[in-house]
């Protein structure tokens, strides 16, 4: 036994031996890094991905939802959604979309009553929620989508002369809904768009109210028209576009008072 411990002290005293052992250590940690790099190189996850474009405020559906293979070395955000069940009742939170082809982030989905609470929660200070009964025709068959940009135009008739233009520009549209008040977008039992609602500053919203008073005494339309993507790419607001316009509602206001007084004065 004492003479195996001495070969053995030896052994590990010779310089060659020692170098020898270093070099085999050296190559067995090298290859087992390289082994590892492989093996993650090769290995594959399967993620899901939108099939389609999917807005904010949408539910995921199933149909547009698949699959694709991709290799764990490239799987180095933590926020992606890696398993299908993730999007199981899951919606596109607002100020949030996913690109035809792109992959799911955690924190872009939200519950169905995180979407529902989205009018009054993204509210601003001095501003009040309108609603603008709207149709297919007027909607361009639902492609005025929540969270994108509309201008609002107006039309009318004033003696002989045709007035049509812009009354107020930048409105972020906030949602959808048809007669009974259900989303266009999230809810599968709703019926055709109805009411267009967005929300503005107070004193643009007394004069959104004056209009559609006039629209049932007056030949005054107002026109939603949707604009694109780019149309406001940083913080913009909702604000006159027209003071000729304005002013035309405000005459007419004041002409409706007269009348109503003189009536009142008459009777």
């Amino acid at each position: 036994m004492g003479n195996i411990g001495e070969t053995f002290k030896r052994f590990l005293s010779n310089k060659n031996t020692v170098t020898i052992l270093i070099v085999i250590a050296g190559i067995l940690v090298l290859w087992f890094f390289y082994n590892n790099r492989v093996n993650s190189a090769i290995t594959t996850v399967k993620i899901p991905y939108a099939v389609v474009r999917i807005n904010s405020g949408y539910k995921i559906e199933t149909d547009n939802v698949s699959t694709k293979e991709i290799t764990s070395s490239t799987l180095k955000d933590t926020d992606i959604v890696t398993n299908m069940s993730e999007l199981t009742d899951k919606y596109i939170c607002v100020g949030n979309a996913v690109p035809q082809n792109g992959f799911f982030y955690k924190s872009q989905l939200c519950n169905k009553e995180q979407i529902q609470n989205r009018l009054t929660d993204s509210l601003q200070e001095g501003w009040t929620l309108y609603s603008l009964d709207v149709n297919m025709k007027t909607t361009y068959a639902n492609t005025i989508l929540p969270d994108s940009y509309i201008d609002l135009y107006l039309s009318a008739v004033d003696g002989d002369e045709i007035l049509y233009g812009a009354l107020i520009k930048s409105i972020p549209v906030l949602d959808v809904r048809d007669s009974n008040g259900r989303s266009v977008f999230w809810d599968s039992s709703a019926g055709n768009s109805s009411q267009l609602i967005f929300a503005v500053p107070d004193e643009l919203h007394r004069l959104l109210t004056t209009a559609t008073d006039l629209i049932n005494t007056n030949s005054i339309k107002l026109i939603p028209i949707i604009r694109g993507t780019d149309y406001c790419k940083e913080d913009c607001e909702a604000e006159i576009a027209s003071n000729e316009l304005e002013t035309f509602i405000l005459r007419k206001l004041r002409t409706l008072d007269q009348t109503a007084t003189t009536t009142t004065i008459t009777n």
